[in-house]
């Protein structure tokens, strides 16, 4: 009971965080709920704590203690109740009962600890025409019922119209939104380089945001004239990249289906700039991707997006290259990408990454593609052990587990994207990329199963504290120094201005 009212003092205890109680009392709608007919001594001060102060700067420690922590490091393990040091951007040490002297603490009990989410492809700069194209296809032609597709519509109409500050507030707007759904790092696949300050606008926009983020530089969808791809990478890298010693690092875009892809791959290679490109059977890559494979031309710095409808041959090279391969199975399965090659991959040893994509069609969050992928996978290999006919065979290859599937989006996609030094999992010596996620929310609560509750339950909402290299970036819920009123009305003018521009009219309710 509150020690105020027992005093005869009456206290007001309908805080916002019970606002629906208040409305249903001022209805006169009775309320019965069993726990909320006390009042309690911390309703009279806000007590809520405070993330540490400073953090993520050179001389600042913290602790998080007692949560369940999935480090995604075998040599560290997994601990039903552990602590988590920081010292500035560094894990120092993870285990039970950490000695932390003096260091700030923050609670984490009842709370699953893991390393940040990794999405190895994402196109930021279409945030403002989310949802646009739920309906669509890759191109036109793939059904003749659906004419409004992603090519034709999002690279060939919109694109072209975009000005800098479109850029920079997609980006931006993109890059936040992920933080708060747990994406500590992305790969914004950057096809909007119109001009040098449209390339300066994203960069700006993903420092702005303070993700850990690789940009990459990619062609100028639409073809709009006086683009400096792909030469003007000698002067990005040397105004932007000089250090490695930073959130943002840079990837080459080199499309194969693009006519002198040749020259933006010899220009990654000379720069020292892994090279990345989508790889869809649909688009009749197969026969220049062979040729590549034969040609020796692949690398460990070469990172390949779906890999659909490709040939053995070249998966054996992209395997024994060491060549990285991100899945955005979700967007795959909708967009008519090709089957998802989640089969393929494990048959011929590579392990891939997650990536989610377009958010025209679907949502951008890592939960999704795990939940997504773990389900294609299984429902392949269990109907071909109840003999359905009209599936890919998968052989032997094993079901995969929720714990495979966090692996996907952690520590292989920090490899993947040349980050396993710095990212991907809870170890001493790693920047601290962390998550803290609520599994005591009500669509978790009893917590049985870490992984298990992490890819089968839960999502954005159960994101409630991330830290990018030490610095705690959303706490207990809500993005911290972010006026997301202000960047909203900044994205919604944009939009209006792309629409407007490219001479397409909105319908909410009648799809495009």
């Amino acid at each position: 009971m509150c020690r105020l009212c027992d005093e005869g003092k009456p206290q007001n205890h309908w805080n916002p965080r019970r606002g629906f109680l208040k409305a249903a009392a001022a209805s006169g709608a009775g309320v019965g709920l069993m726990g909320l007919s006390g009042c309690n001594d911390s309703d009279e001060v806000d007590n809520t704590p405070q993330p540490p102060v400073n953090s993520g700067s050179a001389g600042t420690r913290y602790v998080i203690r007692n949560g369940a922590v999935l480090s995604m490091d075998p040599a560290v393990g997994d601990f039903e109740r552990a602590d988590v040091l920081v010292d500035g951007n560094k894990i120092v040490a993870v285990g039970p009962n950490l000695s932390a002297g003096n260091a700030s603490i923050i609670d984490a009990a009842g709370r699953i600890v893991m390393p940040g989410f990794i999405d190895t492809h994402h196109h930021l700069f279409e945030t403002a025409l989310r949802s646009y194209l739920a309906d669509g296809l890759l191109f036109d032609g793939l059904d003749a019922s659906i004419t409004q597709n992603y090519f034709q519509k999002i690279l060939s109409t919109f694109a072209p119209v975009y000005r800098p500050q479109d850029v920079y507030i997609n980006t931006l707007f993109g890059s936040l939104s992920q933080i708060d759904a747990g994406v500590t790092t992305v790969f914004d696949i950057s096809q909007i380089h119109h001009s040098p300050q449209h390339s300066d606008a994203t960069i700006q926009a993903l420092r702005d945001s303070g993700h850990r983020a690789v940009f990459g530089y990619f062609e100028s969808a639409g073809g709009v004239n006086g683009n400096q791809y792909p030469t003007d990478a000698r002067r990005i890298k040397s105004q932007y990249f000089s250090s490695s010693d930073q959130l943002l690092s840079m990837f080459m875009g080199g499309e194969i289906y693009l006519p002198g892809y040749e020259a933006a791959w010899a220009l990654g290679r000379e720069l020292d700039i892994p090279v990345a490109c989508h790889i869809v059977g649909t688009f009749g890559m197969r026969p220049t991707f062979d040729a590549l494979a034969t040609a020796g031309a692949f690398t460990q710095k070469n990172l390949f997006i779906h890999m659909t409808g490709m040939s053995d041959m070249a998966w054996e090279r992209v395997r024994d290259a060491g060549s990285a391969v991100s899945l955005a199975v979700p967007i795959e399965m909708n967009m008519t990408h090709g089957t998802p090659p989640i089969i393929k991959a494990q048959q011929m040893g590579v392990r891939p990454s997650l990536s989610t994509d377009v958010e025209c069609t679907l949502t951008a969050d890592l939960f999704t593609q795990m939940r997504t992928t773990m389900a294609l996978q299984r429902m392949f290999v269990n109907a071909n052990k109840l003999g359905e006919s009209g599936m890919p065979p998968t052989g032997d290859v094993p079901l995969l587990t929720t714990r495979d599937v966090i692996g996907y989006a952690t520590v292989n996609g920090a490899r993947d994207l040349q980050l396993g030094g710095k990212t991907g999992s809870l170890t001493p010596g790693k920047e601290a990329d962390i998550l803290i996620l609520d599994a005591e929310a009500i669509n978790v609560a009893p917590l049985n199963h870490v992984p298990g509750a992490v890819v089968s339950l839960m999502e954005r909402s159960n994101v409630e504290s991330v830290i990018i290299a030490g610095k705690v970036r959303k706490w207990r819920g809500k993005l911290l120094n972010v006026d997301i009123n202000r960047l909203r009305a900044e994205l919604l003018a944009s939009r209006d201005h792309l629409f407007a521009t490219a001479g397409i009219s909105r319908d909410l309710f009648r799809a495009p």
